[in-house]
């Protein structure tokens, strides 16, 4: 299959089109970046795009997959973040299903990202299934106006799988990455109360779900990237500090994370319980679903790319 994929430097996109090209498809890359470190950070095969406008009708995906995105957590959400986050999925996806409209011979399939604050805070203890109600929190609006541009892509007789993702673990990227430090110097611990639910997922099984979602031409709609088995805050701190060997007891105040993040603080500090049902109907089986598992993989024996 020749794919298209947005966000293929990032941290998740890096190991799709590694996965990609190992299975045989050609891959192109849309990307700001130059060509050449596009190449460098990936591989020499793939193919840069830096527009979408300066794609030809004529050229054939067999399938789109959109990952880019900005950080949610990077910035405080100022008005001016705020629009720049919406933009850079909203507006993206949108852009993308005009460059489906245009194309002469349109794509089989669009997996497009969300994350699992689709579902806010107003139940974030409760489980979450695909069926479950977006929230009315910012980040909800986000994830639904973002879901609603990909959808459009239905009513062009495109399959489309929308990707909820929960939280990317890596010890080289993301939020694993970030909490290292103090964890390794024994002054980790739960955020607040620790009692707010973590949906998780191992970054090699978040490479497989997209993969599965490519190969299985049923599938359509809502899934939820996430471990089965979501863990409490608490819990999450305490095999943390497990794998590193290090006490994890130093409880972070939720009043200095919402002086540091601002209104993005509440995506840690209440969490969602993500149970990712449709993907276990559809038979997806899992390599690393215990959170005391993966990060003992991920951190005593890890994979560098």
């Amino acid at each position: 299959m020749h794919i298209l994929i947005t966000g293929g430097t990032g941290f998740i996109g890096r190991r799709v089109v590694r996965a990609l090209i190992m299975s045989g498809h050609r891959v192109s890359v849309l990307s700001r970046q130059s060509p050449s470190d596009v190449r460098r950070l990936l591989t020499s095969s793939v193919r840069p795009v830096q527009s979408l406008n300066a794609i030809n009708p004529s050229v054939a995906f067999d399938a789109i997959i959109n990952l880019a995105g900005e950080p949610v957590m990077a910035k405080r959400w100022s008005h001016q973040r705020k629009r720049l986050l919406l933009d850079s999925r909203v507006g993206l996806t949108g852009e993308l299903v005009d460059l489906i409209e245009r194309l002469e011979n349109r794509p089989d399939t669009l997996i497009s990202c969300s994350a699992v604050g689709y579902y806010g805070h107003h139940s974030a203890s409760e489980p979450q299934s695909e069926s479950s109600t977006a929230g009315s929190d910012f980040a909800a609006s986000l994830c639904e106006r973002w879901e609603q541009a990909a959808k459009r892509a239905e009513s062009l007789g495109v399959r489309v799988c929308i990707v909820r993702t929960g939280l990317v673990l890596h010890q080289n990227n993301g939020a694993l990455h970030e909490m290292l430090p103090p964890f390794r110097l024994g002054l980790g611990g739960p955020i607040g109360s620790g009692k707010q639910m973590m949906s998780w997922i191992h970054s090699d099984d978040m490479t497989r779900v997209i993969t599965f979602l490519l190969n299985n031409e049923s599938l359509r709609g809502a899934f939820n990237a996430t471990s089965p088995n979501p863990v409490s805050n608490r819990e999450f701190a305490r095999a943390l500090g497990g794998a590193l060997r290090r006490p994890a007891i130093i409880p972070v105040p939720t009043i200095v994370l919402k002086l540091l993040l601002g209104e993005s603080s509440a995506m840690v500090t209440h969490g969602q319980a993500a149970i990712p049902e449709r993907l276990q109907e559809a038979g997806f089986i899992w390599e690393q679903p215990e959170i005391k598992d993966a990060l003992r993989q991920l951190l005593i024996k890890p994979s560098y790319f």
